[in-house]
């Protein structure tokens, strides 16, 4: 397996292109949008300097990474790929159109992943006539410096296609861990209620934002505090998952807080809006 074809060159597509490509793997990027592929190239080439100024890279290296990715705008360049690697926007029916043209255009034996966060691998896999050969593979932002792959198995996924992708994982320095298809998945499951929960300590007045972030980081050895977290994902795909895993789950627990909603609502969605609890 050296050909992986990305799907969606946003923050997160981008940043599994760059990994791959610097993996020695023939890399397409695919994006509908030309100005996404344009700011996605820009992107991980800056990446790039920063790891040459790090010294974690060649200096030669940039252009012979970038040399191995190429941008496309439809899903036909997907073709010839032995993996590939969906990271649109977390909306359920994009996905499952997304994965439903993929499985017309790949090759018979492509293992697909998806890169979403909590959507149901089942459902996704559903929508395909090779759910035995459809997988997540959640990687954490940012991917070039984050060790971890959520490697998630649908009802249908075979050992086969979950041993495959848990190998690419680490033959990429990532760290995989093997999860069942739950809403949430472990990641999120995890932190999205204590983000919901810190929502809801700002909108009860029991702490400023900071002073949250402040006890958490201090208190708990957290290297980032909640809502400056919350803040860097993008309060609408915290908002997102929270519904996914509300429904999926059906326990009040996973309620999004409403000041969450309405700041989604507002238009403050962080540091990708310029505000969110902070000003950027």
């Amino acid at each position: 397996m050296t050909k992986v074809a990305v799907i969606g060159a946003g923050t997160m597509g981008n940043g599994i292109a760059h990994v791959f490509a610097q993996h020695d793997w023939d890399t397409t990027l695919i994006d509908v949008r030309p100005e996404a592929l344009e700011k996605g190239l820009a992107t991980i080439k800056g990446n790039l300097e920063r790891q040459v100024k790090k010294g974690t890279l060649a200096a030669e290296a940039p252009a012979a990474i970038l040399g191995r990715i190429k941008t496309f705008s439809s899903l036909d360049a997907a073709k010839g790929a032995s993996l590939i690697v969906e990271a649109a926007t977390e909306n359920p029916e994009l996905k499952h159109q997304i994965f439903r043209t993929l499985d017309g255009v790949a090759d018979a034996g492509a293992i697909l992943a998806t890169n979403t966060s909590s959507i149901s691998i089942t459902e996704i896999a559903a929508s395909t006539k090779r759910p035995d050969k459809v997988v997540g593979m959640h990687f954490m932002n940012p991917v070039p410096l984050m060790q971890l792959v959520e490697v998630i198995r649908g009802h249908a996924t075979t050992d086969e296609t979950t041993q495959a992708v848990l190998g690419i994982a680490k033959a990429l320095g990532k760290t995989p861990v093997e999860v069942n298809d739950y809403p949430g998945f472990v990641a999120n499951r995890i932190l999205m209620p204590m983000i919901n929960e810190a929502v809801y300590c700002v909108m009860e007045g029991v702490a400023t934002p900071e002073a949250i972030d402040t006890v958490m980081k201090l208190g708990m050895n957290h290297p980032m505090g909640p809502l400056t977290l919350a803040d860097f994902i993008g309060l609408d795909v915290c908002l997102a998952i929270l519904e996914v895993m509300h429904k999926g789950l059906g326990d009040p627990k996973y309620r999004p807080c409403p000041l969450l909603r309405r700041m989604v609502a507002a238009g403050h969605l962080g540091r990708k809006s310029g505000k969110g609890f902070y000003s950027y």
